[in-house]
């Protein structure tokens, strides 16, 4: 299950694959599924204001496809392309470990979805079904107070 959410951890968009998939394969998909609707006229948006993402998204090809898409990022460096960078010339990465710790939100969210208990346990044998009870368990977060 790959997720985006708010600031309020509030799902708001979901992908379900199999479990060896890579996460990163995902990440564009998932910033394409991304539709928070606009209270008066206008197009929904769909590009959010920052990305807030783990190590696993620190290669250079995802920091390069957010910078085309003028999307502001915080991910932490892998320490192997430190060590790689660390030859070469050229601006270091700006990195802002404050705004990384907020990065729990998107877990909280996690862990709020996974309360259900064919969510955790993944009964389904259809990813179809599946990404259905994922989506009831994100409108019922909506919902909650």
């Amino acid at each position: 299950m790959h997720l985006s959410c708010d600031g309020k951890g509030r799902p708001l968009s979901v992908i379900v694959t199999p479990g060896q998939r890579n996460d990163g394969t995902q990440l564009f998909a998932l910033l394409d599924a991304i539709r928070v609707p606009r209270k008066g006229k206008g197009r929904p948006r769909k590009r959010p204001e920052r990305l807030l993402a783990d190590r696993g998204y620190g290669k250079g090809i995802y920091r390069r496809g957010l910078r085309a898409r003028s999307i502001p990022h915080t991910i932490p460096e892998r320490t192997d392309h430190r060590e790689r960078r660390a030859t070469r010339r050229g601006r270091p990465l700006s990195f802002d470990a404050n705004l990384y710790a907020k990065r729990n939100v998107v877990e909280r969210c996690v862990n709020r979805i996974k309360q259900w208990r064919s969510v955790a346990t993944r009964y389904d044998k259809r990813a179809t079904n599946y990404r259905a009870m994922v989506v009831i368990a994100s409108l019922m977060i909506w919902l909650a107070p």
